[in-house]
């Protein structure tokens, strides 16, 4: 007995099957972004890691510069941190319903401004005391660093914002929130290394 190939009209042939991606297009290419960040980050912490070897020894901070406030700045760390948990708590109660997860959201919303807000505040006193990026090498890392990931928790606000109004027309997909979720998780996660360098 002879095996012959099963043929159908052209019209008729069965539609090859699919399956699911591991990984949605948005999330993959948000991790991608992410890790190109760490590049970048890492490329901050090694300068600054290089100056501050060099200056070791010396004054710390520069004489004239004011001292960072490292116990404001942890408390307000704790309100990026806890941002992030409850963030993981929105992803749970979106996948078992959706509406369940407004109020999380928008607690990790409020919650990152919160984080920002007092960055900003922090800014205008340290300015106001004289320390500027032009003043020392120690000003000029503090800005840079810190400033940039200011701009990346305001970017992924932004994001958390747009997911928050599609979720409330109830246009939110698991994708789009897992994916402007993976970058918020990234600006919290990379914010205590970025501390403990900079600060301490």
């Amino acid at each position: 007995m002879t095996g012959v190939a099963a043929t159908y009209p052209i019209g008729q042939r069965p539609a090859p099957a699919r399956r699911s991606p591991l990984i949605s297009n948005g999330v993959l290419g948000m991790l991608i972004f992410i890790f190109t960040e760490v590049m970048f980050f890492a490329g901050l912490i090694s300068a600054h890691t290089i100056v501050r070897s060099q200056a070791a020894g010396q004054m710390c901070p520069p004489y004239g510069q004011p001292r960072l406030p490292v116990e404001e700045t942890a408390f307000n760390s704790l309100a990026l941190l806890v941002s992030g948990v409850v963030l993981v708590l929105a992803w749970f109660a979106f996948k078992r319903e959706a509406a369940s997860a407004r109020i999380p959201l928008l607690l990790s919303i409020m919650l990152g401004l919160v984080f920002v807000g007092f960055q900003g505040v922090e800014w205008t006193a340290m300015l106001a005391e004289g320390l500027t990026m032009q003043s020392s090498s120690y000003g000029g890392f503090f800005y840079l660093i810190v400033g940039a990931h200011a701009i990346h928790a305001i970017g992924a606000l932004v994001a958390l914002t747009w997911a928050f109004h599609r979720l409330e027309s109830e246009r939110l997909t698991a994708s789009q929130l897992a994916t402007v979720s993976a970058f918020w998780y990234f600006v919290v996660l990379v914010w205590p290394v970025l501390y403990l360098q900079v600060y301490l």
